[in-house]
């Protein structure tokens, strides 16, 4: 299965988020970009709306209990934090555009880092290792776009802190239907509460 560990924003931040997206998707061009955000994700906000701690790829069933027990121990090690989505940014000339994070985003990279060694130690084979940049994804294209008026929006966009109260193992169901613009679907299959704060 397809897994990855993830920072779930609370409903409320995904609609405040959905409504800088809204004006986003008004401005010109925004039609050829491939927006993300489906409603119905476990929370009530959108499914493809998360701060991806950890990218695992394909992972054998029989791996996932090492790994759960990771997380789990991971998520133990480290204290509850706030964190709010605020401004944004874009990689590959505007193939991504994405919503940042403020809050402390010390703990947010101590998360990640630890979600990343316990895929390791799990034996989940892995890429190179990247230097850990929180992000949302609100948009991909597959060629470059001038996304300067995208983030001018984004620029002005915080939502309201929340406290980061645990960790998700997540997994993505890819499209098979072939219907242009379906997106993945998210499941979540474990969740583990952070350590209480410090």
């Amino acid at each position: 299965m397809r897994l990855f560990a993830a920072v779930l924003p609370p409903q409320d931040v995904t609609e405040e988020l959905a409504s800088v997206v809204a004006e986003l998707r008004a401005l010109p061009g925004a039609q050829g970009l491939r927006w993300t955000g489906v409603p119905g994700w476990p929370r009530g906000g959108a499914a493809n709306w998360h701060f991806t701690l950890a990218f695992y790829g394909e992972v054998d069933e029989d791996v996932v209990p090492e790994l759960s027990a990771r997380l789990e121990r991971a998520a133990l090690r480290t204290p509850r934090f706030p964190l709010a989505v605020r401004g944004g940014g874009q990689f590959g000339h505007g193939r991504a555009l994405w919503a940042g994070a403020s809050g402390e985003l010390p703990v947010l990279r101590l998360l990640a880092e630890r979600a990343e060694a316990a895929g390791r130690k799990a034996g989940v084979e892995r890429g190179e290792h990247r230097r850990y940049r929180a992000h949302l994804t609100v948009a991909r294209s597959r060629e470059a776009v001038e996304v300067g008026p995208y983030l001018s929006v984004l620029d002005g966009f915080t939502s309201r802190t929340w406290t980061v109260d645990e960790l998700a193992l997540v997994r993505s169901n890819l499209p098979r239907s072939g219907v242009p613009g379906e997106q993945p679907r998210y499941e979540v299959v474990g969740r583990w509460a952070l350590g209480r704060a410090g």
